[in-house]
Order: structure tokens, then C-alpha cells, then sequence
């Protein structure tokens, strides 16, 4: 063997040693490769995204760059190896002046291996060399995203406006014209957050096991963590009862809240149908323009416009009012139901200036107004009558013994237990033993003083 062999093959075994699969991958030829490094970025490190509307996201991390390269016969004695450097968030300009950074490593260490030099200087001097800082501006002009640094190199700075032939051929950006470029960022940073997460150990918050993130839930807003187990049964207990609003982290007074996507990877597909259907359902609910259709077979939501009453269910073309459920009746008055009469008058008499004018025009001030005359009545006739026990007649007893006679019918009952008495010998019921009645003719009775005690004229 050789020594530029030799020398070859030492530093890609000492590559395979100090990388994972997952960044170094050499070719069954043995002299081809390519390594994928993920830039180590600052604390707090921010992307700006700028266009119609501006945001800024926090991230971890960034698209790998990646390096391919060919090592030719006479590499390391002779010839530099054949590279190209990738990157699907660098311009090629930026890229460019990476390709002929890493020629200027060559020319300073020509004769000796330099592709740890090379991943060095990529992996730990790359944001600084290009001058690149918080926050990484996006620059997205309609369906065509650009990114871009906030601060560049000098160099770079009048790259920008060079021509095409100044670019570098081993500069690729992977990414094209059309392609979002922001949500490859972000799926991206939120990919190895996950990994890092998986690879940790935790204490579950609810059982107190200690368990490796990937058999864990992190809830986001807040950051804890409890095993998927415990929080699974917690999630289906929720659902269950129809509180799918209540999927709150469980420590107490947190309300950070478990994403749909979160809740679908542990619970079945019927648990998360009917989380998806009551979490729609409780939506719709709090939007004032959205009613529901009144028939039992359809329900479908149905949109409003605004200060009308009709609403015209776009699945089984109903047309109804929104106010009392029922066919549109146009300009006239709702029909009030017995029980909404009986509680008309509460609603209408608790109600506001404005919550009166808004029933008095649903119902009709007269029907108002009746509403509010037979719930007095009724409330005086619950209070001082009672019904007789055979015609239902409303019975007032002003004065005399428990024994009744219904104005209406001409039964006779017992005031106290309403029981039907009877008409041979009305009072038996008082003078047997055994009656719940038994000596009560007069109970509850007021008797006139003279009646007590007897007049002057007995005297």
C-alpha cells in the first residue's frame, strides 16, 4: 500500500470513528464520501421572516451543509480532493465563498489530509466567517422564498451582485426557486428537537418513573414532561367525558395545552374522531354566526349573516329562524312555547333595556306582556289554591273546615291530603282512627274571636 493510500485510508477510518452513520457515509469504493454538518447555533437564535407580514420564529437548529468529495489517486501527496458543499438555506454566493475557503485550507496544508480541517472550519467557523448572526432574515416575495443573513461577510456583500459565471460550480443550493423554504427550517429544527428529546431520560410528573423521551410527552408551552402512558389514560378520560377543551397539562394551574397532533399519536382512531368532531363542535359553538340546523337527521352548522334571522342549512336546504328553531316565518313574531311562557317572564323582567327590546321584538310586546300577567297568576294560584283532586279545578278555601266542595265539579275531598272523600259521609275520613286525617276537621282553621269565646248576647 501506498502512502498516499495509507494516509487515505487512516483518516476515513478516523472520519467513521468520530461520526455517526447518520453524518458520515463512505462509498463501497472507498475513496468517495460525503458528511452532513449541523452548524452549532447561538443561544436565542432567531429567523426573521420578512414580507407582507413579519414574524420570528426561535430555532436550534439548521439544514446540515453538506460535504461530498472524491479522493483522487495522488490525494494527499498531489491533488486536493474533488468536492462540492451543498446547503439548502445558504446562497450560492455564500456558498461560493465557502468552495474557495476550503481551496485556501488546501494551499495551506498541501501534502498532509485535510478533510478534518475542512469539517472543522465548516462546523465550527462557518457563521462567522460568513457573518452570519441573529436573526436569519427570510425574505419570502409571494410564492418565491429567499434566505438571506442579517449581517454578511464583506466579501459576500459584493458577491451578492456578481454575475452568475463568478459562482462557484461546487456551490449547490438545494433548494429551488418555488420551494417554501421557511417550513423546511422549521420542520427541520422541530425534527431534531425530537431526537434530542428522545435521547434524554425524564421523571413522569404523574407516576414519578424515569423514562427516555421517546416513551415521553412534552407539552411545549410549558415544557413538562410526562410519560405517554399516564398521559394517554389522562387523555382518554377527557374525551370520554366530552371535555376535549380540558387536555391541559396536569400540573396544577398550568394551562399549557396538548396539540391535535399530539393527542392522535397516543389515543385510537375513534377516540381521536370523537376529540376531532366535540373539539370542531365546541369551536362553532363559540362563533356567534354559526347556528345549527334544527332538524335531528341533519345538525349541519349553517353560517349567518350578520342581523339576520334566517338561516338556510346548505346540506338539506332548510330554511329556518335562527331565534326559535323553527320554520322562517318572516317578519312575524316567534311562537313562544308553554314552557318558554313560563319562563319568559323571569328572562324578560332580569333582562336589560336592550334584552327587553330584543324579546319584546322575538314575541310581540303583547305576548310579553301576557307572559308576565299568567306567571303572576300562576305564581298567586301555587301559593293560595290548591287543585281538586278530581278535575283538577283551582280551589281557594277562604274560611270553614277541611272538608271541600269543588266550585266546578261538586266532589267533596279533604283540604290537608287532597284525598277524594266520601259522598254518603264526607266526614268519616276525619273521624276514623286510622285516617291521616283523624281529628283534623278544623285543623289550620282560624276561628272569629266570637266564635272562640262566645258573644255578650250567650252571656
Amino acid at each position: 500500500m501506498s502512502a498516499d493510500q495509507e494516509a487515505k485510508e487512516d483518516e476515513l477510518l478516523a472520519l467513521a470513528s468520530i461520526y455517526d452513520e447518520e453524518e458520515f457515509h463512505r462509498a463501497e469504493s472507498g475513496k468517495e464520501g460525503e458528511i452532513h454538518l449541523c452548524l452549532e447555533l447561538p443561544p436565542n437564535f432567531k429567523l426573521l421572516v420578512k414580507g407582507q407580514k413579519s414574524a420570528e420564529h426561535n430555532i436550534s437548529f439548521l439544514p446540515p451543509l453538506v460535504l461530498s468529495f472524491d479522493l483522487p489517486d495522488d490525494y494527499p501527496s498531489t491533488s486536493a480532493p474533488v468536492f462540492t458543499i451543498s446547503s439548502k438555506w445558504l446562497t450560492r454566493v455564500q456558498i461560493t465563498a465557502l468552495c474557495r475557503k476550503l481551496d485556501e485550507l488546501w494551499e495551506e496544508n498541501q501534502g498532509n489530509v485535510v478533510l478534518f480541517t475542512w469539517i472543522q472550519f465548516l462546523k465550527e467557523e462557518t457563521l462567522d466567517f460568513l457573518g452570519i448572526q441573529s436573526p436569519l432574515e427570510i425574505q419570502r416575495s409571494g410564492s418565491q422564498p429567499q434566505c438571506e443573513p442579517a449581517q454578511k461577510h464583506a466579501a459576500d456583500a459584493s458577491g451578492e451582485k456578481s454575475k452568475a459565471q463568478d459562482l462557484d460550480p461546487r456551490a449547490v443550493q438545494e433548494v429551488d426557486a418555488q420551494t417554501d423554504i421557511l417550513t423546511q427550517l422549521l420542520d427541520f429544527d422541530e425534527a431534531q428537537k425530537q431526537r434530542v428529546f428522545d435521547g434524554k431520560a425524564f421523571c413522569c410528573g404523574i407516576c414519578y418513573s424515569e423514562k427516555l423521551g421517546c416513551d415521553c410527552l412534552l407539552f411545549k408551552e410549558c415544557e413538562h414532561v410526562y410519560c405517554k402512558a399516564c398521559i394517554k389514560e389522562y387523555f382518554q378520560i377527557q374525551i370520554k367525558d366530552g371535555k376535549v377543551q380540558c387536555l391541559n397539562c396536569p400540573e396544577p394551574k398550568c394551562a399549557s395545552t396538548a396539540t391535535p397532533t399530539q393527542v392522535k399519536l397516543l389515543v385510537g382512531e375513534d377516540e381521536f374522531a370523537r376529540y376531532d368532531r366535540l373539539l370542531l363542535q365546541s369551536s362553532l359553538d363559540l362563533m356567534a354566526d354559526v347556528v345549527y340546523c334544527p332538524r335531528m337527521s341533519c345538525c349541519m352548522a349553517v353560517m349567518v349573516e350578520p342581523d339576520s334571522t334566517m338561516g338556510i342549512c346548505p346540506s338539506c336546504r332548510y330554511a329556518f329562524c335562527t331565534l326559535c328553531r323553527r320554520s322562517y316565518h318572516g317578519l312575524s313574531h316567534c311562537i313562544a312555547t308553554a314552557d318558554e311562557l313560563r319562563s319568559l317572564r323571569d328572562e324578560y323582567l332580569s333582562s336589560s333595556e336592550e334584552g327587553k327590546k330584543f324579546l319584546e321584538k322575538r314575541f310581540g310586546k303583547r305576548v310579553i306582556q301576557r307572559a308576565v300577567e299568567e306567571s303572576f297568576s300562576t305564581d298567586w294560584l301555587k301559593t293560595n289554591c290548591k287543585q281538586c283532586p278530581c278535575c283538577g279545578t283551582n280551589i281557594q278555601k277562604a274560611h270553614g273546615c277541611n272538608k271541600m266542595t269543588c266550585s266546578s265539579c261538586q266532589k267533596y275531598f279533604c283540604w290537608i291530603c287532597l284525598g277524594a272523600l266520601s259522598r254518603v259521609n264526607p266526614y268519616s275520613h276525619f273521624n276514623n282512627p286510622d285516617s291521616p286525617c283523624y281529628n283534623q276537621l278544623f285543623h289550620g282553621m282560624e276561628m272569629e274571636e266570637d266564635e272562640a269565646f262566645g258573644s255578650d248576647e250567650d252571656d
